[in-house]
């Protein structure tokens, strides 16, 4: 079952929270439900997932990608994930999720998911890779034109060794999944 609920209260509440800008971050809170849990009183590893998207929504709507949507046919679309998991969400367990856009390269953006708990530790990470696609020109476009088409300047980190690794093994599975 996909988080409805979660997902048309951050659509309610978006424009409540005001922009979002490339490089900074987008924080929701939530509270680990019955539905979400696994025989082992903890989140299931794919409502992570789910919850994350809903921090990208938020990411896309609030940093303007919507009207993009609409008057170019540019869609954001889902490249690839990695998750490490360090801590359990339990049942009733409150905790945010801290989304962000960390940097681009070329056709590709990476983002950051943190699962915060109400402690502050971290509970888990999820990196993810993606891109916009124009449908009108079937290609996908470079994230800098996509920078310029939303009229906010934003500056460019180079990406870390870190994310640098994950871009490699992502190319590397996508290779291997068209073979």
């Amino acid at each position: 079952m996909y988080v409805w609920f979660r997902l048309a209260k951050m659509i309610a509440t978006a424009k409540s929270r005001g922009a979002y800008r490339m490089g900074g971050e987008s924080r929701l809170s939530f509270r680990c439900l019955p539905s979400d849990i696994d025989p082992n009183m903890h989140m299931n590893n794919a409502r992570y997932m789910m919850i994350a998207d809903v921090g990208r929504i938020d990411m896309f709507i609030r940093g303007r990608m919507m009207g993009l949507r609409r008057s170019r046919g540019w869609i954001p679309m889902m490249g690839g994930v990695q998750t490490v998991f360090l801590r359990e969400i339990r049942l009733w367990r409150r905790f945010d999720l801290i989304s962000s856009i960390e940097t681009w390269e070329g056709r590709e953006v990476l983002g950051l998911h943190r699962f915060v708990l109400d402690s502050g530790e971290t509970a888990a990470l999820t990196m993810t890779t993606a891109g916009v696609y124009d449908r009108r020109n079937r290609r996908f476009v470079e994230i800098d034109e996509v920078v310029q088409a939303l009229g906010v300047p934003v500056g460019k980190r180079a990406p870390s060794e870190a994310e640098r690794a994950f871009m490699a093994s992502h190319a590397g599975l996508r290779a291997l999944a068209r073979t």
